[in-house]
């Protein structure tokens, strides 16, 4: 036997494990022939927080969180906050700091950690193309806010991110409902045909609740009917945690900002992964990946603070959209 293959003995083939990867991400890096990319790309996740990652979730003014509802639906969710609000005093824990009298009691995050300790999180600084996702459990649930005990953490690539300013968080808002249903209504459908920005929420019942993001140019979206949206997948870093989610549990949360209108859609429903689809146009980028979203349930909701966004520029990654 090989030393290299002592070595894989003695760890158990780390690289292969669930240790790692679980089988659904392993299913779908197979299905996508992307196996030892992810194999090299896996050594970036840890079960800590990186020292320089520490200070940079410090600066932020936003998280994306993915929560599991009680009947196991993942939503997906931004909070907002004053750069301070999320810190990491250790390389083992997140706080966020958010008030209970300044939480939207339409939000479903307040409901679904308290019966569904999984939480995903994603710190992304959109001006800057820069960001850290951290999955674990909640450790900690008050009238303060929260902390998130770390199983995971890693930095992602900038690809596909439309690099936005926040150049000020305007006190509060009262928070309101504006719509929810099961099939879109023509608001809703309008803020999803505009969508560049799209949050993931995905789980999956031994490892948890994942908070990924999904980029393109305005039009990305496609809505195929009132229930029903496609959405290409373009290349990335191959380790396909939220695929690899969705191909185990096809349950999925999304949620949309709608900068300009100081609004957020969220969507709950189930995911259907099409490889090897015809792609004339390229709307994928090369990879012949789509994925479909049934619509099950959602909600719109005023953002819960006044916002001024700059848009800046688009990524120069994204492939082109259909006219």
């Amino acid at each position: 036997m090989t030393n290299a293959a002592k070595l894989a003995a003695t760890l158990g083939d780390r690289s292969m494990t669930t240790s790692v990867y679980h089988d659904g991400e392993r299913a779908v890096q197979r299905s996508a022939g992307e196996v030892g990319i992810a194999d090299r790309n896996g050594v970036v996740i840890a079960d800590t927080i990186l020292g320089g990652a520490r200070p940079f979730i410090g600066k932020q003014s936003m998280v994306v969180l993915a929560s599991v509802d009680a009947d196991g639906a993942p939503w997906s969710t931004v909070l907002f906050g004053q750069p301070g609000f999320a810190h990491a005093d250790s390389a083992a824990q997140v706080t966020v700091d958010l008030p209970a009298a300044l939480r939207d009691p339409e939000e479903p995050f307040w409901r679904n950690v308290a019966a569904n300790p999984a939480v995903g999180s994603l710190f992304i600084e959109l001006g800057s193309r820069r960001r850290y996702r951290i999955n674990g459990a909640l450790a900690r649930l008050d009238d303060g806010g929260f902390d998130l005990d770390v199983r995971e953490a890693y930095p992602n690539c900038p690809k596909y991110i439309q690099r936005r300013q926040l150049r000020r968080i305007d006190g509060e808002a009262a928070p309101a409902l504006l719509g929810k249903g099961h099939a879109l209504d023509e608001d809703a459908r309008a803020i999803v045909r505009r969508a560049d920005t799209v949050f993931v929420a995905s789980n999956h019942q031994e490892r948890g609740a994942d908070a990924s993001h999904r980029g393109g140019s305005s039009g990305f979206i496609q809505v195929v009917n009132d229930t029903l949206l496609r959405i290409p997948d373009y290349s990335g870093n191959s380790l396909f945690n939220t695929f690899g989610n969705l191909a185990v549990d096809p349950r999925v949360g999304l949620c949309i900002p709608d900068f300009d209108g100081q609004r957020l859609l969220q969507l709950s429903g189930r995911a259907r992964i099409l490889h090897g689809q015809d792609d004339p146009h390229g709307l994928t980028g090369g990879t012949g990946r789509f994925w479909e979203v049934a619509i099950e349930r959602w909600l719109l909701r005023c953002a819960p603070q006044r916002l001024d966004w700059e848009y800046l520029d688009a990524s120069p990654f994204n492939p082109a959209v259909e006219d």
